[in-house]
Order: C-alpha cells, then structure tokens, then sequence
C-alpha cells in the first residue's frame, strides 16, 4: 500500500513539475513576442519622426508585420484590415504626443503671484550687436534684447511672446526677424536689411511669459470655451439642442463619427427627433474663463503690444551696388522649405526670401494660368477672401450662384471660356459662427482630398487654424496629421497635383486672448511647418507676410491677399 501511495506521489509530483514547466515556457514565450513586437513598432515610429517624408513606408511596414502574426493569439480575432487600421491608430496617438511634447518644452511653464514680477516692456531695453554708420543691402542687423520686470529686475527665464519687424513708412516696406531664445530673459534678434534707404526697428512685448504660460495652461482645461447650438428639423419646426466635442451629459447622444479618421462631433440627442435631421449649427462664446483675476489683468488691451525702448535711432542701409530683387533665385515652385523670415514688403509687392515670383500684372496672364484649371480652396474665411478677390480682379470669372448671401455655403466661381473652376469649401468642425450654417455644406477636408483623383490642372489650397485656437492642440494635431495622410495617398496617385499649405493670419490686439488670441495660433503654424515637412507641397506664410505688412486684422486688406494670390499662381503656373 505504501508502494502504490508512493508511485501515485511520483506520478503527481511529476506531472506538476511538467505543467508548471509548460507555463513558464508560454508565459517566456508571449513575454518575447510583445517585446519584439514593441521593439519593431517604437523602432519603426523613432525612425518616422526622423525621416518625416517616409511616414507612410514606415506604417506600411508595421502593418506587414502585423500581417505576418494574424495567427498569432494576439491577433486572432482581428481581419488584416483591422489589424492594419489598430497599428495605424496607434502609431497617430504616438506622433500626437511626440509633437505636443515638444510644444510643451517651448513653451514657458511658470506662475506669478505679483504683476510687478512679471515682463515690463518699459523696463527692457534693446541694443545693436553689430553696430556701425551704415550698411549694405543684404547685411545681417542683429538686435539683443534684455527684458526687465517691474521692479527693475533682470528676467530669469524666457518664454516671452515678442513680434519684431524692421520697416521704411516712405517706402512701404517691412520684414520680420528671427528670434532667438536662451532662456534667460536674453533673446537675440536677426534681421536682413532686405531695401535700400532709413530703416526703423520695432520690438513689441505682446505677452509677457507669465501670460504665455497662463494662456497655454487654459487652453488645455477643455472643449467648453465654446458653446455649440444644434438646430433639428421635427417636421415643420426646428428644435435646438447642445452639441459639441465633449458633453457630459447622462442624456442619449447623436453621435457623427468619421470612422475612418476617428474624428467626431455630438449632440444631445431630441426627443422624438432622429439623429439625422441635424440641419444647423451655430456657436458662441460660453461664459468661462480658466485664467484667475491676476492673469487676466495681463491682457488689457493697454498691456498688450507695448514697445521696447531702444538705444540706437534710424539704420542707414545703402545699395552698395547689390539688390535684394536683382539677387538671383529659382522660380518657387512645390516642395520648397521656408526661412526665417520667408520674404519682404518694398512698395507694397512681396518679395519671397527663397524664390521669386512669376509676374502677373496683367488681365491675360492671370487668365492664362487659370485656363483649364480646377481650383479647391478648403479652408476658412481668410481662404474665402481669395475666391472674392479673384472674381473682382478677374471680369470673366463668375460665381455660379451670385445672388446667395450664405457666407459658409460653398462658394463656386466659373470661366466658362477658359474652363476655370475655382471653389471655396469651410472645413469641417470646429467652425465658430454666431451666424447659422449648414453642416452638410463642409466637410473635413481629408474627405475632400480622398474625393479627387487629380491631375497636372488640379490644385488645392489649404488653410485651418483660426476656428481650432478655443480647443485644445491636440485636436488641430490630429487634423493636421489626417490631412497629411491624405495629401500623401493624393500624391502617389497623382504626382502632378499641387497642393498648397497657407498658414493662418494674425489677429486683432483687442481680440479674446483666451479663445482667439495668436498666443494659440503661433504653436499651431509650428504644427503646420513640421507635420507637413516633407510633403511635396508649396507654403505660402501668411503669418509671416502679415507681420511684415503690420496687419492685425484676422482678414487681412486687399494688397495683402494679392500677394498671397501672387505666391500661389506662381506655384501652379
């Protein structure tokens, strides 16, 4: 009996010895494939982010991996679409996060408790590095700045939001410099003496970096600066409703949802009322502030845009026989990058830093560009100036429907002659309007993309930014990089299209800092310039030229837009 006991001990003892050996061979063995499958996605997407113009290779890579484990438990239950559509998300969320990671770190991080702490324009002071009786054309001017507090006190850190511009009045001409931080309270300016003749310098402390902070910090508290209002149609009466991003709300939901895209839009679901009479939208300001009393005395308006004294008078630039406008450049044309500064202002015609462009001042030669041309201007208003500008410079150009006062309808201009169709569609949501629109006259404009086969007279222009600066980074991130995924498939079905990418426009100095203020609108064009690095497409820097023009005016006057004008007929002609 004892013998059997035994033998029965061994049997058991062994048997657990083999099963707990089987589990630590499995538990090995899965921990080895997710560590090689972590390894191959994070090695592909650090690989991404420094080879920005092989994005798309690098996905496809990951997804053929993905591919090669379908029987593998991980993804056993998943097609290869879904699989393919999972590694692609993740990788999105990945990149969101690298970019707005690195917007954090440039942006200042610091809190007050005494205004008279914080950046006195009055206190600081600018001064010439390279100082002398006169220059040439072309010469660098370089400008030190040494900002003080209140209290007489020299700056620590950085982060201040500066605009900084060299101008002639008597000759209408402009151009900004480029900044340089270091970080504590010490920035350096560089300009190019781009024209002959007296040039002034000004240096405006917009916001100090205590305002910077406080407005980059309110920005990410949430969706509710902005109050959305959605109109149903229940048989003959239309009933409101809220909408929005976010709602937290424990009522049912209309949910609009881009599937593909993973972009989506709510509302509150009425009673009674199906989901698909949503017919109208419009939105105001909802009465919040995420700023405390201190930091809103920041922003009156007598704090905003104040000069720095300077020590030094007018800059006496002579010709020395050169010229910027004689300096010899390629035509700009696709898949040039942008200087700092892009370009300057003489006589009111802008001269782009990195190329020069075509001549268009006459009646036929614009014609002649547009002929057989289809033209879509996906974007917001500043965009829809364009389409209004052109059918009055242009007297054979007419819109298609010209008795229509919708402001946010799609505008549609025709050269019947010529064969010209130029069109202006809104993005999709956010777009922020007291005024009632349609939402089934916008789309997101990856959608339009995806729509449009292309050719060598196919072009598109694109501007977004102003409507996103309420709500917070990620969500203009992540329509930047959808859009860049689309402008790409675009593009290898056909080379020949162009694309340009405009960036948006400075604002007014009395306008909402919390909502609407450039303090929001200048992390985005740094989203524009690095997600779309790369790409084969064309930039005209509206933020640039209107900085060089002095505008503070979200739609910029005439001469402002012919110059843009001017830039894109050069890139597609």
């Amino acid at each position: 009996m004892a013998i059997v006991m035994m033998f029965f001990i061994t049997i058991k003892r062994k048997g657990f010895l083999l099963t707990l050996g089987l589990a630590g061979f499995l538990i090995l063995s899965y921990t080895l494939y997710r560590r090689v499958f972590k390894i191959t996605l994070v090695g592909d997407h650090n690989r991404l982010m420094k080879e920005p113009g092989d994005f798309l290779g690098a996905l496809e890579r990951n997804e053929d991996f993905c591919l090669r484990f379908m029987g593998n438990r991980i993804c056993q239950t998943e097609t290869a679409a879904q699989c393919r559509t999972r590694v692609q998300r993740w990788k999105k969320e990945q990149e969101v996060k690298e970019i707005l990671t690195k917007l954090d770190q440039l942006m200042p991080s610091v809190t007050f408790t005494d205004i008279m702490t914080t950046t006195s324009a009055r206190n600081s002071k600018a001064t010439i590095l390279n100082q002398k009786g006169s220059y040439c054309v072309g010469d660098p001017l370089m400008v030190r700045l040494d900002l003080y507090n209140y209290l007489g006190e020299r700056k620590k850190y950085g982060g201040d939001f500066l605009r900084v511009r060299i101008y002639s009045s008597s000759l209408g001409a402009g151009a900004s410099g480029h900044i340089t931080d270091y970080r504590n309270g010490t920035y350096l300016v560089n300009f190019t003496l781009f024209w002959e003749g007296d040039v002034k310098v000004s240096i405006l402390l917009i916001h100090p970096s205590e305002g910077v902070s406080a407005l980059w910090a309110a920005r990410k508290r949430g969706y509710d600066k902005i109050d959305f209002r959605g109109k149903f149609l229940n048989g003959t009466s239309l009933v409101y409703t809220k909408c929005g991003f976010v709602i937290e709300t424990n009522a049912e939901l209309c949910e609009y949802l881009d599937e593909r895209d993973q972009e989506a839009f709510y509302c509150v679901k009425p009673k009674n009322v199906p989901c698909e009479a949503f017919v109208l939208l419009t939105s105001d300001n909802n009465p919040i502030t995420y700023l405390t009393s201190l930091e809103q005395s920041l922003f009156r308006r007598d704090n905003i845009g104040i000069e720095i004294p300077q020590s030094f008078g007018e800059i006496r630039v002579l010709s020395c026989n050169r010229s910027a406008t004689m300096m010899a450049r390629d035509k700009c044309r696709v898949g040039m990058s942008l200087p700092v500064p892009s370009g300057y202002a003489l006589q009111e015609v802008w001269h782009p830093h990195f190329c020069s462009v075509s001549d268009f001042s006459t009646l036929d030669r614009i014609q002649e560009c547009l002929k057989k041309k289809k033209i879509y201007l996906m974007g917001d208003s500043t965009l829809r100036q364009w389409i209004y500008y052109l059918t009055e410079k242009v007297a054979t150009l007419k819109f298609f429907d010209r008795d229509s006062d919708e402001l946010f309808k799609t505008h549609v201009a025709l050269d019947l002659e010529r064969s010209t169709f130029i069109q202006w569609k809104r993005h999709g949501n956010p777009f922020v309007s007291r005024k009632l629109f349609s939402v089934k006259d916008g789309n997101y404009i990856t959608n339009e993309i995806d729509r449009l086969a292309g050719d060598k007279d196919t072009v598109i222009a694109i501007t977004l930014g102003q409507h996103f600066r309420p709500f917070p980074m990620d969500l203009f991130v992540r329509r930047l990089l959808n859009i860049r995924r689309a402008i790409h498939h675009l593009l290898l079905r056909s080379p020949e299209t162009r694309v340009i990418i405009r960036t948006e426009n400075t604002r007014e100095m009395d306008t909402d800092m919390e909502r609407l203020g450039d303090v929001n609108g200048y992390p985005q064009n740094l989203a524009v310039m690095d997600i779309f690095l790369g790409l084969n497409v064309g930039f005209i820097d509206a933020w640039d030229m209107n900085i060089a023009y002095a505008i503070y005016d979200v739609h910029p006057p005439d001469h402002v837009i012919w110059n843009q004008i001017i830039m894109f007929l050069t890139y597609i002609c």
